[in-house]
């Protein structure tokens, strides 16, 4: 048997970030979820994802921070 994967414990994600990305999932999939800047209508799960952390971060949620470029 493969030894099973320990969990640190803490959980990288509130529960108010979740409500948000699942908010956003649901508008995607209604078709009535935009882009912030453009107002084009997103299609792109990856896309859905993004603004749900984002406006969770906005409200102060448990999200962890953004992964940036080392240069």
């Amino acid at each position: 048997m493969p030894a099973a994967k320990k969990s640190s414990g803490k959980t990288k994600y509130g529960a108010k970030s979740q409500q948000k990305v699942k908010r956003a999932m649901h508008e995607r999939k209604e078709g009535t979820l935009r882009s912030g800047r453009s107002g084009k209508k997103v299609t792109s799960r990856e896309q859905a994802i993004a603004i749900g952390l984002s406006e969770a971060r906005k409200e102060g949620a448990k999200v962890p921070k953004k992964k940036t470029s080392k240069s």
